[in-house]
């Protein structure tokens, strides 16, 4: 099988599920922050501060556009739906996978979010972000699948498997 691919917004447990995911299948595992940070030797939300998000989006697009992996569990950043390099070959050497996460459980989840590196439009809100990435992340899914509002992990691991017909 080829590669699954996740993306949603932040803390809708991307990185989470794909470690649970990955042990699960035997599949390696990649977090695409991670490699950024590497790369740059600065955290996300230090880049943002310095680059400017449209920066911090051209790194996060070239990242990921280089990722080479097979039989990988690929998380992404809550961004990268903004880069359409990237999300156009993440699609081809994976299935892309939607988290997808309600409003009220994403302001609850993510909390204070300024250390967390997350792409907000200057003076732009959490809910505006929320309904702008929406609509990207349904785009570029082939499989969408919901995370309730107080779900275990083990629930959305096993919705995860079942929506990819494993």
């Amino acid at each position: 099988m080829r590669n699954i691919v996740l993306i949603g917004m932040p803390a809708c447990g991307k990185s989470t599920v794909g470690v649970l995911l990955a042990k699960q299948l035997g599949y390696r595992f990649i977090d695409s922050d991670l490699l950024i940070q590497e790369r740059e030797g600065k955290l996300l939300h230090e880049l943002i501060a310095t680059r400017g998000i449209e920066g911090f989006l051209g790194i996060e697009n070239e990242v990921n556009a280089s990722i080479e992996a097979v039989q990988t569990v690929i998380s992404t950043g809550g961004s990268v739906v903004y880069c359409e390099e990237a999300m156009e070959h993440l699609r081809a050497i994976g299935r892309v996978v939607y988290l997808q996460v309600d409003f009220e459980t994403l302001q609850t989840r993510l909390g204070d979010f300024t250390h967390r590196g997350v792409v907000m439009r200057n003076g732009g809100t959490l809910r505006e972000m929320y309904d702008e990435r929406v609509p990207l992340y349904e785009k570029y899914a082939d499989v969408i699948v919901p995370v309730a509002t107080g779900d275990a992990l083990g629930k959305t691991l096993e919705q995860t498997l079942a929506a990819l017909d494993l």
